[in-house]
């Protein structure tokens, strides 16, 4: 089992392949290349998750090594979205997997309740922390403790959803209304707020979701969010609490002036951000992102021992 004194020198690589490379290893190491001239150079060792952007060329055999190494490949179309992920399958903890089955909705319901629970009180941290709130982000700070109240006493999915999706509603609205925000809708692209959510979310869930795979849970198989279709359902999950990061991470963006409206394009009623700015974005986020890994890895792995009945607290997460 990976311990964080190892985890912490691990690295995330973030590859854009938009210009000719050439991915290969030597003695161990990671080697791109660029027009046969070497970009750069990294060590198997310190790597835990590879983002390749676009088309490159990857030989059988570096992807042997990157199961060997238990690194986990994310391959990405040019508009960022995730189209493969490589990962060492081989050796799957079947104690966990048969508890992972075996539990009950009721026992199911129990811990997803933690889950939005961490996730909801989070986002009211985020609100608290808003500096000369306006009259209408303290009435709905106080809405919104009102709802995590009802939380624990959830009868069932339905209404575990209901009360979520009522904090979102104005937890976003409170949240982002500095940035000229309308409403929060995944994967419409409607505008660039949503654009980048949608796009960091993603990777914050390919990062969880590589951790989930380091103790071989089946990260398809649900707790909060229903088994779907190609749907890791688990990493959804365990990904819910630390969505703050990305929302605090786009806030900070738009007050330090780092997103420009000029950066991204408006086609067929959607914004996309064209290839060539995607690497500001991209560095944005792996910055917020390897600043929590410690919190992020911590609670997986607690997760993973309240799951085996190794203690008996549902991990918490403390910044």
């Amino acid at each position: 089992m990976l311990q964080f004194p190892d985890f912490e020198e691990k690295q995330i690589l973030i590859i854009e392949s938009f210009d000719t490379k050439n991915i290969s290893f030597q003695n161990e190491n990671l080697i791109i290349k660029e027009w046969n001239t070497i970009k750069n150079k990294v060590s198997l060792y310190k790597i835990f998750a590879i983002f390749l952007i676009w088309e490159t060329t990857i030989t059988s055999v570096l992807i042997r090594k990157f199961l060997d190494f238990w690194i986990t490949l994310v391959l990405m179309k040019q508009n960022l979205l995730p189209y493969l992920v490589v990962w060492n399958e081989t050796q799957w903890n079947f104690v966990l997997r048969k508890k992972q089955y075996e539990k009950t909705e009721e026992e199911m319901l129990k811990i997803a309740k933690n889950i939005v629970l961490l996730k909801v009180n989070n986002s009211l941290n985020l609100l608290k922390n808003i500096r000369n709130k306006e009259w209408f982000i303290k009435r709905d700070i106080e809405k919104i403790k009102e709802i995590i109240k009802k939380i624990p006493n959830s009868k069932d999915y339905q209404e575990l959803l209901w009360y979520e999706g009522n904090i979102a509603k104005l937890y976003f609205s409170n949240y982002f209304w500095p940035v000229w925000w309308q409403r929060r809708e995944p994967r419409t692209k409607r505008d660039i707020q949503n654009l980048l959510l949608d796009i960091w979310y993603t990777y914050l869930f390919h990062f969880i979701e590589a951790l989930v795979r380091l103790y071989w849970f089946d990260a398809f198989y649900w707790v909060y969010h229903r088994t779907w279709y190609q749907r890791k359902s688990l990493a959804l999950d365990l990904m819910e609490p630390f969505r703050f990061i990305i929302d605090k991470a786009l806030l900070k963006a738009y007050n330090l002036w780092q997103v420009n409206n000029k950066d991204f394009k408006f086609t067929n009623w959607a914004y996309v951000l064209p290839w060539e700015n995607s690497r500001k974005y991209s560095s944005i986020f792996f910055k917020e992102i390897m600043a929590y890994k410690k919190e992020m890895f911590y609670f997986v792995k607690d997760y993973y021992k309240f799951f085996m009945k190794w203690r008996n607290e549902f991990p918490e997460i403390k910044f």
